[in-house]
């Protein structure tokens, strides 16, 4: 596993090298549905899929009921970059529970030992906590994790009427203990010689995603206003002959603001998938879907997956407005790029 760092003064654009493909495997998210079909890159699991594991279930006529993924509110994808005749794993976030990733791996016949590196796209426990399944499976892992500087941040939520709820961290003596290699970086970095990039810090640019204003870090001895969550990142490949393809967690940075910058960083226009959590959900973020489906439509992506995080009217709103692009996301979907 190769990394290349980029100090503030090399990023006019960062050259990004194409892959042939890239298969991106949902295995922690929001929602499951064992009865959507195949649509266009999103291949199914489904219901009476060959192979599907069974589990015992003592009160159903023949002892047994299918293994199917479960969702939880969390977020966590398998990227297996396609290059040169090679296969390369790498592990976008990690879901809210300790054994919902891996248990979901299992369920999908995916081995955590195939994994090259970790990149956490926040310090959010909806996204970190299933490291704890997977050290358990792997034993001492050995491998990088990628994460913002802040991440560590202790954060609460200000809910209105409500006792200020404190946010579970991640420990960093037990995420060092376990036998990750730590690697701390705000700007953009690569993964894969050249052929994945972390974003780091993403710049905020647009005038409608103004973070998350009940949003609070513990800094300096007292808790502090946090709207932006700095530490929030994406994960950005090239697909040959495609364009860009953009993972996000939560997209707390604003999904509108990640893709531009993806843009900017790699100097590639064309912006062909976007997958993951855009974080519109709730009475503070859904004024702002028509500002985010407009600026999307000017991006004219070919594939648009919503996740974890983006709400039902957000999502219901993407549909209507990209409906060839659009494609409902559940736990244990296949995107083939």
């Amino acid at each position: 596993m190769t990394r290349q760092d980029f100090g503030a003064t090399d990023m006019s654009t960062i050259p990004l090298e194409p892959v042939d493909g890239v298969t991106i495997t949902t295995l922690v998210d929001n929602a499951a549905d064992m009865l959507l079909p195949d649509q266009g890159p999103a291949k199914r699991p489904g219901l009476g899929a060959a192979g599907a594991p069974r589990l015992a279930a003592a009160f159903l006529e023949g002892g047994e009921t299918l293994d199917a993924p479960l969702a939880e509110h969390g977020f966590s994808a398998l990227i297996t970059v396609q290059k040169e005749g090679n296969e390369h794993r790498v592990l976008f976030d990690a879901g809210l529970t300790p054994d919902g990733l891996i248990d979901n791996m299992r369920r999908l016949s995916l081995s955590p030992k195939d994994l090259e590196a970790i990149v956490l796209s926040h310090g959010h426990f909806d996204h970190t906590t299933g490291l704890d399944g997977l050290v358990r499976a792997l034993g001492r892992p050995n491998l990088p994790v990628i994460i913002h500087p802040e991440f560590w941040n202790r954060r609460r939520i200000l809910i209105p009427g409500r006792e200020p709820f404190e946010l579970f961290s991640t420990s960093r003596t037990a995420l060092r203990g376990a036998g990750f290699e730590i690697v701390e970086e705000a700007q953009p970095s690569f993964l894969l010689d050249g052929s994945l990039l972390v974003t780091g810090e993403v710049d905020r640019t647009t005038e409608f995603e103004r973070g998350f204003p009940i949003h609070q870090a513990y800094r300096d001895g007292e808790w502090q206003p946090d709207p932006l969550i700095l530490d929030d990142q994406a994960v950005v490949l090239n697909v040959r002959e495609r364009g860009l393809v953009v993972m996000t967690g939560c997209g707390h940075a604003g999904v509108v603001n990640i893709l531009r910058y993806a843009r900017k960083l790699t100097g590639v226009d064309r912006v062909y998938a976007v997958i993951g959590g855009f974080h519109l959900n709730g009475p503070l973020f859904e004024p702002i879907i028509p500002a985010t489906c407009e600026a999307i439509a000017e991006l004219a992506l070919e594939v648009i997956v919503p996740a974890h995080c983006t709400g039902w009217r957000a999502v219901h709103a993407l549909a209507a407005r990209f409906p060839d692009a659009f494609i409902q996301n559940t736990v244990g979907t296949r995107y083939e790029l």
